[in-house]
């Protein structure tokens, strides 16, 4: 029986535990690391000390930071970098000698920060429209560790071709990871990225103490936010009602994991965004997320008060009570309308 192979393009704590995931199914799997240096590290210690220690890799899974290497023969690759590195990433890919039939599957859950384009959409721009039928998204409530451990998880992989999200999803499903498929690339796509938006708010609600009632008021108005604006973009509603939706914004909002909710939890309790954002050893993609959102709403014309006020707290200096008071004192209306910019 012939062996799978499968690549992970980035080292990402997430890039990692997708690779550990690959490997334990059976996949030969090789991860791509920018610097040597950093492979030989990874190599010889048998783990990511730097990103996620203490999960040794199977004999299965080496590091390599020669992308022809990592790709070569590999029926699925995974690409999973910081938002802003996506584009970079993708030429590098463009470049290699990429098997031409592979599954290329985006673990980034972000926007593009010069006009809130959609990964998929990137990858369009820089792989080619014929690509795109290779591609696919993969998200849901996915926290590293609890994966990494073998905790029981889910998640959805949405592809315009069928047969590449069937493909990804025979590739990476076992018995603690339960993985389903969708033709609803936007909708996957939109809810990965902005429920980031609305992790650091909540943290924010956390870290100023304003108890359980607000945060779950503030994330059932930031869901209808969210599915407005994922309509307007050509989403499928129940899609957010979903893995890539519900799910991973519950997981993301409440878990002490939650990188984003930790840095809303330390700016409710009045701390600096650059002092939290130095502490961290990875990107919080909220922060890179919530200016290409607004772009996004703004182009679309969606009404989007959450993500605005967010935005003003992280990139304009203003104080998260400020922010919250002016969402508590918007004028009242109807929980539902037929308007869906509102």
């Amino acid at each position: 029986m012939q062996t799978r192979r499968a690549a992970v393009i980035g080292t990402t704590s997430w890039g990692t535990t997708l690779a550990l995931l690959l490997a334990r199914a059976g996949a030969d799997t090789v991860l791509w690391a920018r610097a040597e240096d950093e492979a030989r590290r990874m190599n010889e210690a048998g783990e990511n000390m730097l990103r996620l220690p203490d999960f040794p890799f199977p004999p299965n899974l080496r590091v390599s930071a020669d992308i022809n290497d990592a790709v070569n023969g590999a029926e699925v690759i995974v690409v999973c970098v910081p938002s802003p590195t996506f584009r970079e990433n993708l030429r590098r890919l463009r470049e290699a000698q990429t098997p031409p039939d592979a599954a290329i599957v985006s673990a980034t859950k972000g926007l593009d920060g010069a006009d809130g384009s959609r990964m998929s959409e990137v990858f369009g721009q820089e792989m080619g429209a014929e690509a795109l039928r290779r591609y696919c998204v993969i998200s849901g409530p996915n926290l590293s560790h609890e994966v990494a451990a073998g905790l029981p998880s889910s998640a959805v992989i949405a592809s315009a071709t069928e047969e590449m999200a069937i493909r990804a999803q025979d590739f990476l499903t076992s018995a603690v990871f339960r993985v389903y498929t969708s033709t609803d690339v936007a909708g996957v796509e939109l809810g990965g990225s902005l429920k980031n938006i609305v992790a650091i708010g909540a943290g924010m609600i956390d870290g100023m103490e304003f108890g359980d009632n607000a945060k779950a008021a503030f994330i059932s108005r930031a869901v209808a936010e969210i599915t407005r604006l994922g309509i307007a973009a050509g989403a499928q509603p129940m899609t957010f009602s979903g893995l890539a939706g519900i799910g991973d914004l519950v997981a993301t909002c409440y878990s002490r994991l939650s990188r984003n909710r930790h840095v809303g939890e330390q700016l409710g309790r009045g701390r600096a965004i650059a002092d939290v954002l130095n502490e961290l050893n990875e990107v919080a993609e909220g922060y890179n997320t919530t200016p290409a959102a607004v772009r996004l709403a703004e182009r679309l014309n969606v009404d989007t008060p959450i993500t605005l006020q967010t935005h003003r707290v992280l990139h304009e200096g203003l104080n998260p009570r400020e922010a919250m008071e002016s969402l508590m004192g918007r004028p009242a209306t109807a929980e539902y309308t037929t308007d869906q910019s509102h």
